[in-house]
C-alpha cells in the first residue's frame, strides 16, 4: 500500500525515526537519570522518588542480580500492581543484562507457573499480596531467588508501616504464604549496594522483555521485544506527540498496569525520556480513591481504556477536577467508544486520542494527530517508520477502503515468540509483516479504523456482524452503562447477537433496548437476547473478556 498517510501528517512529524542515539534502553533511562537528577520521577501514595533516587535504587537492584549469578540474558519476573519497586526492579533488571518477565498479579497459580515454567525465569520478586500464589506455582520451575516485598516497602517508615498494617490486618489482603529463602526488597537492595554493579554491554537485538500474550491465537506465549523494538517505539511516539510536552515539566496519570505494554512504554519509558513525573495509581478500580488523587496533582496527561474513561465519567466527583493543564488523553487497548468520547471531550474539554497497538507492536502501530479537534473513530494514522497493509486470508492486499485483517511492519514490530517459531512463522509474513488478528480498513486520507477482532466477529445469515458496531449503538441508549456483544448460535441464522448489559438506570428493560437498536441498526445486527448484569469479566487492564462471556452463555 502507497503510504497516503504521510500526506495527512502533522506539521513537524517525520516519515522516519532514528534510533542511533540510545544503543539500549539502559543508554536511555541513564541519560534521563544524570538529565534530571533532582526532579521528581514517581509518585505513589503520597510518597516521591526523584531520579536520582530511582538511578541509586535501581544499581542497587542490579548489582543483587549479579551478585546472584543472574547475567545477561537471564529472565527475571516481576509480579506487582503499580508500586515505586517497580521502576527500581525493572531499570535494575535491565541494567544488570537480564530480561523483564511481566507477570499479571492476579494470575492464579497455574497461570503463573505455566509463564514462570516458559519464560525459564530463576528470580522473582513478587508483592507478598501475591505470595501465596507464587508458593503454590514455583514447583517445576527454574525460579532459584524470591524476592517479597509489602506493598508499602518504599513509602518511608511511617507511611509504610500504617499502609503494611492496613493491608495485613485490616483489609487482610495477604493470605498465609511460606517462601523459604525469599529476602525483602530492602535486603536486595542493602546486599547489592554492598556488591556493586557491573555495566553490561547491550544492543538493539539484544531481548528486553518477555511481555506474554495469548496473541491472535492459542496458549499465552513471550512476545520477544527487543531494546531496539522500544526504543524504536518510544522514538516513534516521542516524534508524534513530542511537540505538546515540556520536558521537566509534565506530569502523566499511570492508572493502567506498568506491567501491561501500553502503560510500560507510554507511561514508563516515553515520559521517563523527558523527565516527566509519574503519578501511580496503585488500585485503578477504587474510582472514588482515583478521583480523589486526581484532584491533588496538576496532571496534563492520561493514558486509559475505554473502560476507565467511562467509570471516571460515571463517578460524580469527576466533572469538578481542573482539567485546565490537561494536554491530551490517549486512549488504547481497546476500540474507545463514540459515546464515552464525547462525553469526555464535554467534561474535560479535550478529545481522547485514540491509539493502536499490541504487545506485538511495542506497542503503538497508530495514534491519531494531536491537532484533532473532535474524535474521529479512527485508530490513527501509521506512526513514522511503520507501514500498514489490509490483507485477505490469502495475505493479498485488498482494495483501499475494503475491510481485511490489519498488518504492520516496522522496527517495533517484536522478534518473534520465545521459543516458538511455528508460532512465529504463523504471525509474521515472510515480508516482515505483522498479522495482527484485527480487522480494520485504510481511508483516502490513510487514516486506519478498526472494526474488530477477526476472532470476535459475528456470522448471521452470511453477514459479517461487527460486535465493536453493536455495542457502540447500545451504549448511545442513556440507560446502559457498560455493554458487552457477542455470538451465540442460532438455528435459523448460524448465529445471533447477544448483549450483556451494565444498567445505568434500574428501570430499562430488555424491550426498551431492543427498541433503541432497530433506530440504530440494521436488521441482522439487532440483538437477540438481553442479559442484564452487575458487571462484566474484565482483563488486568480493564478489556471486557467477550470470550468468558461466550463460555457463559
Amino acid at each position: 500500500m502507497d503510504k497516503i498517510w504521510l500526506h495527512s501528517y502533522p506539521a513537524g512529524v517525520p516519515a522516519e525515526i532514528g534510533m542511533d542515539h540510545y544503543p539500549s534502553l539502559v543508554v536511555l533511562f541513564e541519560e534521563a537519570c544524570r538529565k534530571y537528577a533532582d526532579q521528581v520521577a514517581y509518585i505513589s501514595m503520597g510518597a516521591r522518588m526523584t531520579y536520582r533516587e530511582l538511578d541509586a535504587r535501581s544499581r542497587e537492584f542490579a548489582g543483587w542480580l549479579q551478585s546472584r549469578g543472574l547475567g545477561k540474558g537471564a529472565r527475571v519476573a516481576l509480579m506487582m500492581p503499580n508500586l515505586l519497586q517497580y521502576p527500581v526492579a525493572v531499570f535494575g533488571i535491565l541494567r544488570a543484562g537480564c530480561i523483564v518477565v511481566n507477570c499479571n498479579p492476579l494470575y492464579t497459580a497455574r497461570e503463573l507457573a505455566h509463564q514462570l515454567k516458559d519464560s525459564g525465569a530463576e528470580a522473582i520478586v513478587v508483592v507478598e499480596n501475591f505470595a501465596g500464589t507464587l508458593q503454590q506455582a514455583l514447583g517445576g520451575t527454574a525460579v532459584r531467588q524470591v524476592v517479597v516485598t509489602p506493598l508499602g516497602e518504599m513509602l518511608g517508615p511511617v507511611k509504610g508501616s500504617l499502609v503494611n498494617f492496613a493491608v495485613r490486618h485490616v483489609k487482610k489482603l495477604v493470605p498465609a504464604w511460606s517462601l523459604p529463602g525469599a529476602i525483602s526488597f530492602s535486603a536486595a537492595l542493602a546486599a547489592g549496594r554492598r556488591h556493586g554493579m557491573q555495566a553490561v554491554s547491550l544492543n538493539h537485538e539484544d531481548v528486553a522483555f518477555l511481555q506474554y500474550t495469548g496473541g491472535t491465537t492459542g496458549i499465552s506465549k513471550g512476545a520477544m521485544l527487543s531494546h531496539g523494538n522500544l526504543i524504536a517505539n518510544v522514538m516513534q511516539a516521542h516524534a508524534w506527540v513530542g511537540a505538546a510536552l515540556e520536558e521537566g515539566r509534565e506530569l502523566v496519570v499511570t492508572a493502567l498496569p506498568l506491567y501491561h505494554i501500553f502503560a510500560l512504554t507510554a507511561n514508563c519509558l516515553l515520559f521517563l525520556m523527558i523527565g516527566a513525573r509519574n503519578l501511580l495509581i496503585a488500585n485503578p478500580r477504587d474510582i472514588a480513591g482515583f478521583v480523589k488523587e486526581l484532584s491533588r496533582h496538576p496532571w496534563s496527561v492520561i493514558t486509559g481504556v475505554n473502560t476507565l474513561f467511562n467509570a471516571l465519567l460515571n463517578h460524580p466527583g469527576f466533572p469538578g477536577l481542573d482539567f485546565s493543564r490537561l494536554k491530551f488523553t490517549l486512549g488504547g487497548g481497546m476500540a474507545v467508544q463514540g459515546p464515552v468520547a464525547e462525553r469526555w471531550a464535554a467534561v474535560t474539554g479535550k478529545p481522547i486520542l485514540q491509539a493502536y497497538g499490541l504487545t506485538e507492536t511495542s506497542p503503538a502501530a497508530t495514534i491519531n494527530p494531536l491537532d484533532a479537534k473532535e474524535f474521529n473513530g479512527s485508530i490513527g494514522l501509521p506512526i513514522p517508520s511503520t507501514e500498514v497493509s489490509i490483507r485477505d486470508d490469502v495475505g493479498s492486499e485488498v482494495p483501499r477502503g475494503q475491510v481485511g485483517e490489519i498488518c504492520i511492519r516496522g522496527p517495533q514490530v517484536m522478534k518473534g515468540y520465545w521459543q516458538r517459531p511455528a508460532e512465529t512463522e504463523n504471525v509474521l509474513y515472510p515480508d516482515g509483516f505483522l498479522r495482527t488478528g484485527d480487522m480494520g480498513y485504510v481511508d483516502r486520507d490513510g487514516f486506519v479504523f478498526l472494526v474488530d477482532r477477526k476472532k470476535d466477529m459475528i456470522l448471521v445469515s452470511g453477514f459479517n456482524v461487527y460486535p465493536n458496531e453493536v455495542e457502540e449503538a447500545v451504549a448511545m441508549h442513556p440507560g446502559v452503562q457498560d455493554v458487552a456483544a457477542i455470538g451465540i448460535a442460532d438455528e435459523h441464522s448460524g448465529e445471533a447477537v447477544k448483549i450483556f448489559v451494565v444498567r445505568k438506570d434500574p428501570g430499562l428493560t430488555a424491550e426498551m433496548l431492543i427498541e433503541h437498536c432497530r433506530r440504530q441498526l440494521t436488521g441482522y445486527k439487532i440483538p437477540k437476547q438481553v442479559e442484564f448484569r452487575d458487571d462484566l469479566p474484565r482483563t488486568n487492564v480493564g478489556k471486557i473478556l467477550r470470550r468468558a462471556l461466550k463460555e457463559a452463555a
